[in-house]
């Protein structure tokens, strides 16, 4: 098991850890660490151009009435 020092700054060297790699660190008990290995999660698939336009077309934000419409039951007599 290889040793490590900690520098003025605080850090150690983790001979196996990659850049951008994330540890959560736990301490089991008085000078004991662990350090669990973070998997990020995969990102998701983009979406193709049909999907897109297919969630546009049916998106529950667009709206049902017309101008015309709107315009006579929201302003008064």
């Amino acid at each position: 098991m290889p040793i490590a020092t900690a520098d003025n700054k605080k850090r150690v060297v983790i001979p196996i850890a990659r850049p951008g790699d994330i540890f959560d660190v736990q301490q089991q008990s008085e000078g004991r660490l662990l350090l669990v290995r973070l998997v990020k999660p995969r990102p998701k698939s983009r979406m193709s151009k049909a999907e897109s336009l297919r969630a546009i077309s049916t998106s529950p934000l667009r709206p049902k009435l017309s101008w015309k419409e709107l315009r006579r039951l929201t302003h008064e007599p």
